[in-house]
């Protein structure tokens, strides 16, 4: 396809993403360490932290300079984008560099994770599971290439991760050697949504957390959803 044909500037509020609170927390001890240890502590997550190697050094695939400084929430940002599966592809990324995935609106958003999270419950035979997320708001303003209308369907748009996903990686370094900062497309897993994919850091802007959902799996497909109660 002819990406040119599909190049369209956007301004988009509101995007949601949503990312496991565990992520969110500070170690649950570094309170009760003296100084001295706690900077032990932070040489070691320095050492094993995908984002913060790649803010000292890049990798391969993602060059230091690529990510975001001196911004508010930065830290997310360039989480994203330092962290992948080490053997296993996204639609639109794959190991040594990672995305920002988002979706216009919440159940675009979960069900898109719950997709992969029940692809590893039936791994282990077992959907018994609960977790929190966090809602992390961002907004997008620049060329992106919106597949959204391509017809015949793209490869990588294939539902089936197997047919799709080596297709969707080979396109998105495609559109970010173009320039381009991402890719609209529809949600291949919730009817009429739609998603966006940020191939570069510097693409999400005004980023913001939001409440917390819950998603628990009872014994079959499909979490029930609900918002935590806030603790006093």
């Amino acid at each position: 396809m002819n990406i040119a044909d599909y190049v369209r500037r956007i301004a988009q509020d509101r995007t949601v993403r949503l990312l496991a609170t565990a992520r969110l927390r500070e170690p649950a001890f570094r309170n009760l360490l003296a100084p001295k240890d706690a900077a032990a502590l932070d040489e070691i997550e320095s050492a094993t932290s995908g984002r913060l190697r790649a803010e000292q050094g890049g990798t391969d695939r993602l060059h230091r300079r690529e990510l975001v400084y001196g911004v508010e929430d930065a830290q997310f940002i360039n989480a994203a984008f330092s962290s992948w599966l080490p053997r296993t592809l996204n639609r639109f990324n794959g190991p040594r560099r990672g995305a920002w995935y988002t979706a216009l609106e919440l159940p675009t958003c979960v069900a898109e994770v719950a997709f992969h999270i029940e692809r590893e419950l039936a791994n282990i035979s077992d959907f018994h599971a609960t977790i929190d997320y966090a809602e992390i708001f961002a907004s997008f303003i620049g060329n992106f290439v919106d597949v959204r209308r391509a017809r015949p369907r793209p490869a990588f748009l294939n539902p089936d991760p197997a047919e799709g996903y080596q297709a969707g990686n080979l396109f998105a370094d495609f559109v970010r050697a173009a320039g381009h900062y991402g890719i609209v497309y529809q949600s291949l897993r919730h009817a009429d949504g739609t998603c966006l994919v940020a191939l570069v850091p510097h693409a999400v802007q005004s980023v913001q957390q939001g409440g917390v959902i819950r998603l628990t799996w009872t014994g079959r497909s499909g979490p029930d959803i609900s918002r935590p109660a806030r603790r006093p």
